[in-house]
């Protein structure tokens, strides 16, 4: 795991949360389901996504999935999966899809359940009530935490972009076939599928 850490200052008397912490929270409240992440020991509420989003993760997780299992280059997880990025404070992330590359493995899993194991690479669905802004600090969190490659699948843009550290980032269109040949080998997905729900 990744020992770079960006602090925050805390306000006097504020309590920052652990991945313990979350771990104990509920997912279900009077009103209905509800996601948490935290940001450097601060609890973020998300909505669950929605349809469109379900479907778009999918059919990238199954695409990538089928392929990955197929060439045994290691392991995808999917749905909202919590990976913790880093501690003190706590850095705890829901990525809608992540992938372990065999040289990565095993998977180390803190004790609340977490992927510890950094993945090699993440996919986020951007959904809408995702500023950009808060998309692209998400993004920068995970490359410092050593993600080699984030994908953000934009189902309003319907563009795939890739973003590594040090690197510009690279779109793909609906045009474009989606390939991160350095990370998964012989990955294929034209893009227009992956909207495809």
């Amino acid at each position: 795991m990744s020992t770079l850490v960006r602090r925050r200052k805390t306000k006097p008397g504020e309590r920052l949360l652990t991945a313990a912490d979350l771990a104990m929270l509920p997912d279900d409240l009077p009103s209905g389901p509800v996601l948490y992440e935290l940001n450097n020991g601060r609890l973020v509420i998300m909505p669950p996504p929605g349809d469109f989003h379900g479907g778009v993760e999918a059919n990238l997780t199954t695409t990538m999935k089928n392929h990955v299992d197929r060439h045994h280059l290691g392991k995808v997880r999917c749905g909202e999966v919590g990976i913790v990025l880093w501690r003190n404070p706590d850095r705890v992330v829901g990525a809608d899809v992540a992938f372990i590359a065999t040289s990565s493995l095993p998977i180390r899993v803190s004790p609340e359940g977490y992927l510890e194991t950094i993945p090699d690479l993440v996919v986020e669905v951007r959904s809408k009530n995702d500023s950009l802004p808060e998309v692209l600090d998400k993004v920068k969190d995970y490359l410092l935490a050593g993600v080699r490659v984030v994908l953000v699948a934009d189902p309003l843009k319907k563009t795939v972009t890739a973003y590594r550290r040090g690197r510009k980032p690279k779109v793909f269109t609906v045009a474009d076939t989606l390939t991160i040949e350095d990370v998964i080998p012989g990955f294929q997905l034209p893009v227009a599928e992956v909207f495809h729900v």
